[in-house]
């Protein structure tokens, strides 16, 4: 079995490279705002999930204390919604079985939070506009839209 939770090896969600480029996003987006420009369509850098459920966090920005996140949550009731959530919560999080939230180490996305978000409302979850990436990126047919 492969290792997909950093607190299993490190004690923690957040790797010190994700912890900076998550604060670089906050920093590269109060500085955007501070200027008058326009705010950036930062790319999600983590993905946070329940080993046992649905739920699905993708982060793109983590606040000065070190414990806001800001990204796409999905808390598998099929409205995806944008927002702040807590990086402490995730981790005081216990699921059945002594499991908790974990990260997904193989997780890499090109697509900006703003296309995840589109995705996963059209989709109904976060799981299924990823799976919907991935058979667009091997070039097979998408599902078609219910209703």
């Amino acid at each position: 079995m492969g290792k997909t939770n950093e607190r299993r090896g490190g004690g923690k969600l957040l790797s010190t490279e994700l912890h900076a480029a998550l604060r670089a996003n906050d920093e590269a987006r109060r500085a955007a705002v501070k200027a008058g420009a326009v705010e950036p369509d930062f790319v999600p850098v983590a993905k946070f999930f329940s080993p046992v459920g649905a739920a699905t966090w993708l982060a793109t920005e983590l606040g000065e204390d070190g414990d806001t996140l800001f990204g796409l949550a999905d808390l598998g009731f099929g409205c995806p919604e944008l927002g702040s959530f807590s990086l402490s919560e995730l981790a005081s999080v216990r699921l059945p079985f002594g499991l908790g939230i974990e990260r997904d180490l193989g997780f890499a996305s090109e697509v900006p939070l703003s296309g995840w978000t589109a995705a996963a409302r059209r989709a109904g979850s976060i799981i299924t506009a990823e799976q919907n990436f991935r058979r667009a990126a091997r070039g097979d047919e998408l599902p078609k839209p219910k209703g």
